[in-house]
């Protein structure tokens, strides 16, 4: 693992670089975060990607907020300061801020001599499914998959709704949604299923029984160790068949 620091059109984006052991070059994946940020957990996700071929970018999307060395995100969401802060920390990221940071990272990843391209994959989490949807959609010519995994709020009123911009995605998607998640009931599975389908784009949406929002991020009360083994394969099949071919 590596600190690497990005230029973006808002100042500086620090990340975490992992890659594989030999001399490459690998495909290039973007793991987003949950909304508390780059920790210690996910860092040992980016690397267990990694160690399967793969090199991984874990980028601070907070970083206009502090490096993520200076940000304490620890909290609950039962905590009306915390989740005000959350919250008003995920308002930052606009859909003009998220494309222009995507593209940083792309541009980034994609000019390092180990990095396989042309293309790179994308896996989100929580907050994050959306922000990973909209990268395929914004990048449709540069992301080969897009993963989802207990993604919230990908179908919801709003204009900008994860769930409208699927039709300009070229990727393939995954979804992986938990079925006690209030964040994406059954409901917006069903709205976001049928925007899939209208849009012809190659896709998968599984619901996981049993599961809570969050099941795949170990050290939390939802991480449901089966059902996280089945999310890991899913993102190994999707990414292996996209990228590696």
């Amino acid at each position: 693992m590596q600190d690497v620091d990005i230029k973006t059109a808002d100042g500086v984006m620090d990340a975490k670089l992992f890659q594989p052991e030999g001399p490459g070059p690998w495909p290039a994946i973007i793991m987003l975060t949950d909304a508390f940020g780059v920790r210690p957990v996910f860092e040992d996700m980016a690397r267990r990607l990694s160690k399967s071929g793969f090199v991984v970018l874990l980028p601070n999307v907070f970083y206009r907020e502090a490096p993520a060395s200076k940000q304490e995100l620890k909290g609950t969401f039962h905590d009306e300061a915390f989740r005000k802060r959350i919250y008003a920390l995920i308002g930052m990221l606009t859909p003009e801020r998220l494309k222009a940071d995507a593209g940083a990272e792309l541009d980034f990843l994609l000019r390092q001599p180990f990095v396989k391209g042309p293309k790179a994959g994308v896996a989100g989490y929580c907050f994050s499914g959306g922000l990973a949807v909209r990268m395929g959609a914004d990048f449709p010519d540069r992301i080969a998959a897009v993963a989802s995994s207990h993604g919230g709020r990908l179908a919801t009123d709003s204009p900008d709704s994860p769930h409208r911009l699927v039709n300009q995605v070229k990727g393939e998607l995954y979804f992986g949604h938990a079925d006690q998640d209030n964040s994406m009931t059954a409901d917006a599975i069903r709205t976001l299923e049928a925007a899939l389908k209208d849009a012809g784009v190659k896709h998968r949406s599984e619901l996981y029984p049993g599961a809570q929002h969050g099941y795949a991020v170990p050290g939390t009360p939802q991480f449901n160790a089966e059902v996280a083994e089945t999310h890991w394969s899913r993102l190994l099949d999707l990414f292996g068949r996209t990228l590696k071919a």
